[in-house]
């Protein structure tokens, strides 16, 4: 009998590890009422069979959702995504320089920026630099670097070093997942590139729907800083909503019928 409810216990730290991405001992021995010596044992017997991968203080399911191209993304919650990107779009004022990352959400944030003269748009993603390429009175900008397929960003020592040589009022940042770790992505040189674009702009933005809240998909994370702004939809769980305005983040909920946010 306890030889099956050791086996149940791990089959659920399997499942677990795979819906997160990432398990950590204590967040285990909450869920699961054991200790944290169990746990570990655990970890440590699924980890010889194979089932799952050791990290520092748990561990990672090797099949936890591997990452999928942007193509196939670009139509995930794309109500959310418009909603998301029209309430960030109001945030900008006339004559500014905004920086913007790679992915679908920011991607179309650029879209709703196509009608905005006088704005100057950085990007390092291929998505922004295609919906800016014709939009009249609008100066674009690519921070260059090596294309990373997948996301369809810039990233990489040339990106880098061109942030150094200007500054944003705005940056407008995607990720993955988004926890009050910081912001999650499948590859570390993609957090180090957004961590570098934070420090370079007065205000910085995350644009996540709320799928994305509490998501921890894979190992690389960029910190998430007080007095950032995140911008989400009203699909996002309150409990998460809550977690990231106690750390000291400012969280907006996007209406997706108006497209407006509110930090209510």
């Amino acid at each position: 009998m306890p030889a099956r409810g050791s086996q149940r216990r791990r089959d659920e730290i399997v499942r677990l590890a795979t819906t997160s991405g990432l398990a950590s001992v204590d967040e285990l021995s909450q869920t699961l009422g054991s200790t944290a010596s169990t746990i570990r044992r655990d970890l440590a017997v699924l980890t010889a069979e194979g089932r799952l991968a050791r990290t520092y203080g748990g561990a990672m399911a090797l099949s936890a959702h591997p990452e999928a191209p942007l193509r196939q993304r670009v139509g995930e919650a794309f109500a959310a995504k418009r909603a998301i990107a029209r309430a960030a779009a109001a945030e900008i004022r006339p004559g500014e320089t905004v920086l913007l990352d790679a992915g679908s959400t920011v991607g179309a944030l650029a879209h709703e920026l196509r009608s905005s003269p006088g704005l100057t748009a950085v990007t390092v993603g291929l998505t922004a630099l295609q919906e800016l390429a014709e939009a009249e009175g609008v100066t674009v900008h690519c921070l260059g670097g090596t294309l990373r397929p997948l996301s369809e960003g810039f990233v990489g020592p040339l990106a880098e070093a061109s942030l150094e040589r200007v500054t944003f009022d705005r940056a407008f940042l995607g990720a993955d997942g988004v926890d009050v770790e910081g912001l999650c992505e499948a590859d570390h040189v993609q957090t180090r590139l957004k961590e570098l674009m934070a420090r370079r702009a007065t205000d910085v933005y995350v644009l996540a729907h709320g799928a994305k809240l509490g998501r921890r998909p894979f190992h690389a994370w960029a910190r998430l800083e007080p007095g950032w702004t995140l911008i989400t939809d009203a699909s996002a769980d309150p409990a998460q909503i809550e977690r990231l305005r106690g750390s000291g983040v400012t969280v907006m909920v996007a209406d997706a019928a108006e497209g407006v946010g509110s930090s209510a």
